[in-house]
């Protein structure tokens, strides 16, 4: 792995844990529902604080939220909000721990809807392809679209919270639904 930043989006800097989720996770296509969960959860999480904030507790997320099951995660009780707001592996934040058991709630009804997340989430690209921008620096990315206005509206009338449109460009960002490497990254396909 090179240690040459110009080679990267200059947004991961030099922290192993940013490079890697870069490297190995950013801009990468996810049709799978649990996955999408999981950006769904740390995304939500995310609001307010920065992405390595998230990232460095991502393990801890894991474990509080029943490795991203929706199902379980659907099932929680005032009780078990009230565990996870003892929980220092995760952010504190008592909206956004209640936020995210409805959102697996309504995350499940989309899945009955569609038959999947991803069906339901992909649907909105042409032909469920990913959008492939070709950024030469950061200043030309976007912090939210069109697109993104659309699909947090949707789910915001659903009922999803934490998920407004700069939120919902970020997971479709992490989700390979648009792909926003610059064009002389190292990880652009």
């Amino acid at each position: 792995m090179s240690s040459d930043l110009s080679v990267r989006c200059g947004w991961c800097g030099t922290d192993p844990l940013y490079v890697k989720y870069h490297d190995e996770e950013w801009g990468i296509p996810v049709y799978d529902d649990r996955t999408l969960f999981e950006f769904l959860v740390l995304e939500g999480a995310q609001a307010g604080l920065s992405w390595i904030t998230i990232l460095r507790r991502r393990e801890g997320y894991r474990k509080a939220f029943a490795n991203f099951d929706p199902v379980k995660v659907a099932q929680f009780t005032p009780a078990d909000a009230e565990r996870l707001m003892q929980d220092s592996g995760i952010i504190r934040n008592r909206l956004k721990i209640q936020s995210t058991i409805r959102n697996a709630q309504i995350f499940l009804d989309i899945q009955k809807e569609f038959g999947s997340f991803s069906e339901f989430i992909w649907g909105y690209l042409p032909e469920k392809k990913p959008i492939v921008n070709q950024w030469k620096g950061l200043k030309e990315v976007p912090a939210r679209t069109e697109l993104s206005d659309k699909i947090a509206k949707d789910l915001k009338k659903r009922g999803i919270k934490f998920f407004g449109t700069t939120i919902c460009y970020a997971h479709m960002q992490a989700t390979g639904m648009v792909n926003d490497h610059l064009v002389d990254c190292i990880c652009r396909k």
